[in-house]
């Protein structure tokens, strides 16, 4: 670390490690063969020291802040740089060492300048199968970590610039969409190429010990950022605790329970009191917890910050072992990345908003909504496996409403056109678009959730759903009401079957699934909110006539214009304030 280091110097080389890890994952993107990946970018790309520290992230998935140092430190623990080499590359997907699911495939490359080793770069990218019960391995009803796949310890898929073929035939000969599996591997493999290069040139720029030391520096930067902004924090203890509906085996809540302590420049979490570790598989690794907790406090002191290993120093977290947060071995853990880290957040942000409520939004819609449909494509005779998360209400918060039909806090996946996934996979989308009056009132509205109804065209398909909020509303802060619970239900001609949050079944042919995904809960009184924007609101589809008036107090003229009759609206809110004071 230099000890006066040059602010400009600082900034350029700062932007230009973080344009690494964005080169790294355009090349990712672009190259991948499965949708989950070219369309829909579940992966992260990431700079790292030699130490494994994370000094550069691209944008993409807020999870992976935390996954992805745990995983590059666990691997040197048993490849040491003593270990690699040039042109060396180690594949990982094991939960238990890396952090994450099966499905999250792991690559880390060692970069090397004139023989002196410079930096890490590494990606992660979800895979749309690997092994285990069912297609897109996200079965809901697993109880080990053997059910979900093929796991994989760190070991050296190239060695020398020499790819391990045989390595890789015995994984793709282990996973039902091989053809998915060799193209995304082949790309994961290519985005580690594009960081090493552009590392090389700014070694050859700067020289190399001007690199190091300020590879030192960025984490520095930010971890005196993060500091200053904690010490802004009221001191405090502040306790929130929130329940998952069940684990996927049986509908018993789990409970989140965190603790967090404010004070100085340091901020100290505490999960004890929740649940024990579950029988099915919504147990989230210490990793994934870990990152919740980044997120969350990256989130609400400042978003801008840099994505590195500077701002998780000040940061003290106690997870008991054998929890829901933090497994043992071998628990089953698929479906914590896409529901468990949502409630975790939910968790954190409700501390927080104890201590910062102007800073924090409401409940969001709670989950990432795993839909997966995988069986024979009689087109080729070959495994599919169509994998999505599906969007839902953000929450709203002091100021600014929450957006509609998004991913929110700990995903941020884009969707996968319908028309990529009729093309693909023997499926048919017959709906999708946004629920109206889903969104949960307030003087600012929380986000709407979605609905996708999909049509399985061939027999056999087996269909795996994983939501949350499917009974416990996403909350409200400073009196703003909750969004609306998700929903689940099986269309078989006029038959409707209604389906719990976590299900795994077969489905006969032309059978329908819709997934109706929660909104997001709403910030500050509702009758505060201005009667011209509920009109707005109305105009937008996203507001009905009966539930402005209901919900907002604002009576709308029946009228093509959807005027707002002042003088109705002013008698009713009157009505509704009175009736609130009223003693109960």
């Amino acid at each position: 670390m230099t000890r006066n280091p040059d602010p400009v110097t600082l900034e350029v080389l700062r932007n230009a490690l973080q344009s690494v890890a964005e080169e790294m994952g355009a090349s990712l993107v672009r190259t991948a063969l499965s949708p989950n990946i070219k369309d829909r970018r579940d992966c992260s790309t990431a700079v790292y020291t030699i130490n494994g520290q994370l000094v550069a992230q691209a944008e993409h998935i807020p999870l992976h802040l935390g996954l992805m140092p745990a995983v590059v430190k666990a691997v040197l623990k048993e490849y040491p740089l003593s270990r690699m080499g040039e042109g060396d590359a180690i594949i990982i997907n094991d939960p238990y060492i890396s952090g994450s699911h099966l499905p999250d495939i792991c690559l880390i490359s060692p970069v090397y300048f004139k023989d002196r080793p410079v930096a890490l770069v590494a990606n992660l990218a979800h895979h749309v199968d690997v092994g285990g019960m069912v297609p897109g391995s996200m079965s809901t009803s697993a109880r080990e970590i053997f059910q979900e796949g093929i796991r994989i310890p760190p070991v050296k898929v190239k060695e020398g610039g020499r790819l391990n073929h045989e390595m890789l035939k015995v994984l793709a000969h282990n996973v039902r969409t091989g053809k998915e599996f060799y193209g995304d591997i082949y790309a994961q493999l290519a985005a580690n190429k594009t960081g090493e290069k552009r590392i090389l040139e700014l070694a050859g720029k700067y020289g190399t010990s001007l690199l190091l030391e300020y590879l030192e520096e960025v984490m520095d930067y930010s971890e005196r950022r993060m500091r200053s902004l904690l010490a802004g924090f009221p001191p405090g203890s502040y306790s929130f605790d929130d329940f998952l509906e069940g684990d996927g085996i049986t509908q018993n809540r789990l409970k989140i329970k965190a603790t967090v302590i404010t004070g100085k420049d340091e901020i100290f979490v505490d999960f004890t009191g929740t649940s024990h570790q579950a029988a099915g598989p919504v147990n989230a690794t210490r990793g994934v917890t870990m990152a919740c907790v980044y997120y969350a406090l990256k989130a609400v002191t400042d978003p801008e910050l840099p994505s590195n290993e500077g701002i998780i120093r000040p940061v003290k977290v106690i997870v008991p072992e054998g929890t829901l947060v933090n497994p043992s071995y071998p628990a089953p853990v698929a479906h914590a990345n896409i529901n468990t880290a949502q409630r975790i957040t939910d968790v954190l942000l409700g501390a927080l908003a104890q201590a910062v409520p102007h800073r924090v939004t409401a409940a969001g819609t709670g989950s990432m909504s795993n839909f997966t449909i995988g069986g024979i494509n009689p087109g080729t005779g070959a495994y599919y496996s169509y994998v999505e998360t599906y969007g839902g209400g953000q929450g709203a918060k002091d100021g600014q409403d929450g957006m509609d039909g998004v991913h929110v806090n700990m995903t941020n996946t884009r969707n996968t056109p319908v028309e990529v996934i009729e093309m693909s996979y023997p499926l048919l989308v017959r709906r999708y678009g946004l629920l109206p009056d889903s969104g949960g009132p307030g003087k600012f509205r929380g986000g709407l959730g979605m609905v996708r109804e999909v049509t399985v065209l061939e027999e056999g398909a087996t269909v795996s759903v994983s939501t949350e909020r499917n009974e416990l509303n996403p909350w409200g802060l400073a009196g703003g009401g909750a969004g609306k619970c998700s929903r689940c239900f099986l269309k078989k001609g006029t038959e409707t079957e209604l389906l719990p949050g976590k299900t795994t079944r077969t489905v006969p042919r032309s059978c329908s699934v819709v997934l109706e995904t929660a909104g997001g809960g709403g910030f500050g009184g509702p009758l505060e909110r201005e009667p011209g924007v509920v009109r707005e609101d109305v105009l937008d589809g996203l507001v009905s006539v009966e539930k402005a008036a209901e919900e907002y107090g604002v009576v709308i003229k029946p009228s093509g214009n959807a005027e707002v009759d002042y003088t109705a609206t002013r008698k009713l809110r009157m009505q509704c304030r009175q009736k609130k004071e009223r003693p109960l």
